[in-house]
């Protein structure tokens, strides 16, 4: 069951109150990662949904997500926890992290999200370095967005 832990930091132009209004409102994050769609929010800063729609080699993907935020501190930090399960292909993904934000001298603000991933099923069976690698990308999707909406520095 491949299992991976991820992690990396961004000092963007933006003060931390744009930061956190941009980095918080979840249908935006959704469109900044290729294979999520349909983002909706159920309840602010607590409860969102959205569909996670990829292929990895044999397999096409098609998972609802139940996204949960906990531990929430205004302009500073929020804890997510995202869940999902295709039936159809008998996979299912785990995605625990952090988000944090920390303001600089200069009045920019430092972006951290670290966290862990979980795939099992038959997907896992592709190998822990596809599964690597495809969330590399989407890692490297969600900063690359974070720093042109942002402003990286």
């Amino acid at each position: 069951m491949p299992r991976n832990e991820f992690g990396c930091e961004l000092t963007v132009s933006a003060p931390p109150a744009r930061a956190w209004a941009t980095l918080t409102d979840v249908p935006v994050l959704v469109s900044w990662i290729s294979v999520l769609e349909q983002a909706e929010e159920l309840a602010h800063l607590e409860r969102y949904t959205a569909v996670l729609l990829d292929r990895l080699g044999p397999f096409k993907l098609r998972a609802d997500l139940a996204i949960t935020l906990s531990d929430v501190r205004i302009e500073e930090h929020v804890t997510v926890h995202a869940e999902g399960e295709d039936r159809q292909v008998g996979s299912r993904l785990v995605v625990d992290a952090t988000l944090d934000l920390e303001p600089t001298d200069d009045g920019w603000t430092t972006v951290r999200v670290a966290g862990v991933y979980e795939v099992s099923g038959k997907v896992a069976a592709m190998g822990g370095g596809t599964i690597n690698r495809k969330a590399e990308k989407i890692i490297a999707e969600f900063f690359s967005n974070a720093g042109k909406v942002l402003g990286a520095a």
